[in-house]
């Protein structure tokens, strides 16, 4: 067996992602090192072809922390452009009716003073910003596993060659190469991160906390009509189509250039395994109340993407020897307010703080630091906001949030927990109802595949399999008898297939299709699919999402 030595490449400190928090963590460092007059480096490797090609979120965004890291932002022409001007709540009855909600009964939904934006937009304008303050960036560079050294990471081993912003092969890196930190290594990967995952498992940073929930969440950009589109109006709606014991939501933000950002949010703990939340979003583009405004206008991208929300109960120690991890990798998204960017920027500062205090000679922990902050504060007072839902169903945990959030302001005297993971959720086929759902009508509902090409994504055929079996033989031997093989069903993809050939019935990946979004390693009933990184600048490349 030949052996290559890798090439390697030195950093003070490496980020993975290039995310809002990986991004925050990075211009934070810059900062603080600029004003101690140090001469450190910074490298953030992120494994989209371009900054913000994997970026997906609704996105209300409120610039509490953006304000605190950039405080001239508008003189420098932040993309946030269209201010907030209604906030609107429905709860959908049924496919026909639907009740008002004032908003004024759920605090964390007012939004008044926030921002409709693209958050893969303002992802590469802060890029814009790190870049020139000295931060290296490299698109396409997926990092692939850790270098673990004395019990500590030292770094990360990147996948294969990457390309940079104009997909051009960037010489300077090689297949498997390490990008070693001197100080820090911090993960900033997003949504169930496959490192992250990994360090929480090795380092048991979950200990004594709840098991972390997730979410997907859909998203689409329609361009309609000037008379139907009222730029600023932010709408929510809970309900219809999902059943009460899943108690997800929606949401419908009127952007600029007659565009309508919408989506749903369906929460993974959902048990019923003829359950499709591809085909639950779709249905609900068909409620009279969203119907209204895309009839007679144009799809023009779709994606879909994880999210966590299992707040401060699933909240793993951010810190571990060697690196932190950060944002929505760790779980920082306040889930009352349906909002994780202003959050995951929030810990990428003060992790960035952490790291150049320490760097001094002091000793500070992320994990202490966070609780003095308002990031902590947030998510102390929407605590019970998840497990009300999930212990009570749609409309009594709604009551019971009502009174949390208006009247006792986040802070009743007692914490609830959600102690059971997702996959284990999951009943049998033969005990629950099975799901017809309406053909598509390629007006206002389309079919996966269609869907998946608004995404741009693109995978190089000959590559080894992102997605990992543990188990070949399981989802035929198994899951198809027991749970009528619902990975069929929750991909939102078409990734995952039964084919029968003479006779035989095979499980097949379609991996091409793979939109990145870790639904599969989140929900399937016997974590049996695991997502690893592909080769770099495979995978979505959404535009303005």
């Amino acid at each position: 067996m030949n052996i290559v030595e890798r090439e390697s490449m030195d950093y003070d400190v490496v980020i993975v992602g290039a995310g809002p928090s990986g991004l925050a963590t990075a211009m934070k460092l810059a900062q603080i090192f600029k004003e101690k007059n140090q001469d450190k480096t910074i490298c953030i490797l992120e494994k989209s072809a371009e900054i913000g090609g994997h970026i997906l979120s609704g996105n209300v965004f409120e610039t509490t922390a953006l304000d605190e890291l950039i405080p001239d932002w508008k003189e420098k022409n932040a993309p946030l452009n269209v201010e907030v001007t209604k906030d609107s709540l429905k709860f959908f009855i049924n496919d026909k009716i639907s009740l008002p909600v004032p908003s004024f009964f759920l605090p964390p939904m007012q939004n008044h003073g926030n921002y409709i934006i693209s958050l893969a937009n303002l992802c590469r304008w802060l890029a814009e910003q790190a870049e020139g303050m000295g931060i290296d960036i490299f698109p396409g560079f997926p990092a692939a596993d850790l270098i673990y050294e004395d019990g500590k990471v030292k770094g990360v081993i990147t996948g294969d060659m990457g390309v940079n912003s104009k997909g051009d092969q960037k010489d300077s890196f090689q297949p498997g190469m390490e990008i070693r930190a001197n100080e820090a290594t911090v993960f900033a990967e997003g949504c169930r991160g496959h490192l992250g995952k990994e360090l929480i498992r090795r380092f048991e940073l979950d200990k004594g906390k709840d098991p972390q929930h997730y979410g997907i969440g859909f998203k689409e950009i329609w361009e309609v009509a000037p008379e139907k589109h009222d730029e600023g109006h932010v709408i929510h709606t809970n309900g219809w189509p999902l059943p009460n014991d899943t108690p997800g939501g929606s949401y419908m933000y009127h952007a600029e250039n007659n565009q309508i950002l919408l989506g749903l949010v369906v929460p993974l703990d959902y048990d019923n395994p003829h359950l499709s939340p591809f085909d639950e979003f779709q249905k609900w583009k068909t409620h009279p109340a969203v119907k209204k405004y895309l009839k007679g206008g144009k799809r023009l991208s779709y994606g879909a993407r994880a999210l966590i929300k299992g707040g401060l109960q699933s909240l793993p120690s951010m810190e571990f020897p060697g690196g932190y991890i950060v944002g929505c990798n760790a779980g920082t998204l306040n889930f009352a307010k349906i909002k994780g960017s202003h959050t995951a920027m929030k810990s990428g500062i003060e992790a960035a703080k952490v790291i150049a205090a320490n760097i001094n000679g002091e000793s500070r922990s992320l994990n202490e630091e966070i609780k003095k902050t308002w990031l902590y504060e947030e998510l102390y007072k929407s605590r019970n906001f998840g497990p009300f839902f999930h212990k009570f169903g749609g409309l009594i945990g709604a009551a019971f949030n009502v009174l949390d959030q208006l009247i006792f302001r986040g802070k009743l005297p007692f914490t609830l927990n959600h102690r059971k993971a997702d996959h284990e959720y999951m009943k049998l086929a033969k005990d629950a109802k099975k799901i017809d759902y309406p053909k598509y009508d390629n007006e206002i509902t389309f079919d996966k595949l269609s869907s998946v090409y608004l995404s741009n994504t693109y995978h190089e055929e000959d590559q080894q399999c992102h997605l990992v079996l543990k188990d070949a033989s399981l989802p035929i031997s198994k899951n198809l008898d027991l749970y009528d093989e619902p990975a069929q069903r929750y991909c939102p993809a078409g990734v995952y297939e039964i084919v029968e050939e003479d006779g035989k019935k095979r499980f097949q990946i379609n991996s091409q299709n793979c939109i990145h979004c870790k639904t599969c390693d989140i929900k399937e009933p016997s974590q049996n699919i695991n997502w690893v990184s592909p080769e770099g600048g495979g995978g979505p490349n959404y535009p303005n999402m």
